[in-house]
């Protein structure tokens, strides 16, 4: 199996209002990563001050950024023929859905999410926020809130529950209902 392991950074917490300003998916082969994408996004609105606060991403950088739609395909292709692994899949995977909507595009990919099986393999943690599971196991981040760093996280964070899972995941997937704009 191949794995697309994805971070995005939006301009805030609702897929209805708020889009994507980076992006990034390291493809892994169930052993390593094999291959990488990463883009900022011109999201077409103003990025809040508390987001620029919490990321870094700054309205100057995404200006001459692509626009989603310049990277669309990019996406299709990195993630196609792979499962998508996120952490809270859900939140990434629905902006990337209502991106593709607004282009008159359905996207659909099988979905694995970190937080639920870190819960499922890694038990007794008080939180199961990026930042915490990545720090009870070791897992450094340079770049926290920043689309390639939390992904590389994720990325070694799903190794080590590789190591930990049964040869089969199947039973892990999420159904992520499909959104409508």
């Amino acid at each position: 199996m191949t794995y697309a392991i994805v971070d995005i950074e939006t301009s805030g917490g609702s897929w209805r209002n708020d889009r994507i300003i980076e992006i990034a998916i390291y493809i892994h082969n169930g052993e390593k990563i094999i291959e990488h994408f990463a883009s900022l996004v011109n999201p077409e609105v103003r990025i809040p001050y508390y987001i620029t606060q919490l990321t870094g991403i700054t309205n100057e950088m995404v200006a001459k950024a692509p626009k989603f739609y310049e990277i669309a395909r990019d996406i299709v292709l990195h993630t196609e023929d792979c499962i998508f692994v996120a952490h809270n899949a859900p939140f990434d995977y629905r902006f990337i859905q209502a991106e593709f909507l607004r282009l008159g595009y359905q996207y659909h990919r099988d979905v694995l999410c970190t937080v639920k099986l870190s819960r499922r393999f890694f038990p007794g943690f008080g939180s199961y926020s990026l930042g915490n599971i990545c720090y009870k196991l070791g897992i450094g981040n340079e770049s926290r809130h920043r689309a390639a760093g939390d992904a590389l996280a994720t990325a070694k964070l799903f190794e080590r529950i590789l190591s930990e899972a049964p040869d089969n995941l199947n039973s892990y997937f999420s159904v992520i209902k499909p959104i409508i704009l």
